[in-house]
């Protein structure tokens, strides 16, 4: 992947910098820029054309789903990782609808977010473990090809993860899931897209666009 400038908004310093200070390591990272409110987090977005975002929902002048919004419109590319103290329903499906490519929970593991940014930018959708199950059981995001339109938001992380040749073991880390579990959705995604085994996933993905060729070359 090549190096990207990131954007972390969310109103709490500490949070703030704790994230950025990890960004700054990462080898795929150029720049990382912060911002403390909505309308802050959409000048910079769009002056730095930021590439990956970690976005608070909560704004003190407003919420990062608006601001989300505002952002694709003038930059459709970037990738939105939403974060939030509370897993709820309605901003789950919120977000989701806006663009974003993720949401976590504040309290998740840093590293573990540091990679989820990683993932979206490079195409990937990331749910928390503790997205409710009536949001996992809903229809994937608008936007996305068939036959994945027909998965639910778990079942397509589960493939692009897939094609982005992950193990179940690192998926489930990646996910907070145990690995029979990923091995259960991997077995249920495959029967549900009617392919035989994972590199057929995989080359689904990559034919109907929904991830990039170079992503299967890694």
């Amino acid at each position: 992947m090549q190096a990207v400038r990131a954007l972390v908004v969310d109103d709490h310093p500490v949070f703030r910098r704790g994230l950025r200070s990890l960004l700054d390591e990462e080898p795929w990272v150029a720049r990382v820029e912060e911002a403390a409110t909505a309308e802050a987090a959409v000048e910079i977005a769009v002056r730095e054309d930021a590439a990956v975002i970690a976005m608070d929902v909560r704004l003190p002048d407003g919420n990062g789903i608006d601001a989300t919004a505002r952002i694709l419109a003038r930059r459709p590319g970037t990738a939105v990782l939403l974060l939030t103290t509370v897993c709820n329903e309605d901003v789950v499906r919120r977000g989701l609808r806006a663009g974003a490519k993720g949401y976590l929970l504040k309290d998740t593991d840093p590293e573990a977010v540091v990679d989820a940014l990683r993932t979206v930018c490079g195409g990937g959708l990331v749910l928390g473990p503790r997205v409710p199950a009536s949001v996992l059981s809903g229809p994937a995001p608008d936007g996305t090809p068939a036959p994945f339109d027909r998965l639910t938001p778990r079942e397509r992380v589960l493939a692009e993860h897939l094609a982005d040749g992950r193990t179940n073991g690192q998926i489930a880390r990646t996910l907070g899931l145990s690995e029979k579990t990923v091995r259960n959705g991997v077995s249920a995604l495959l029967a549900k897209l009617a392919v035989p085994d994972r590199l057929a996933v995989a080359l689904l993905a990559r034919d109907v666009g929904l991830v990039e060729p170079v992503r299967l070359r890694r």
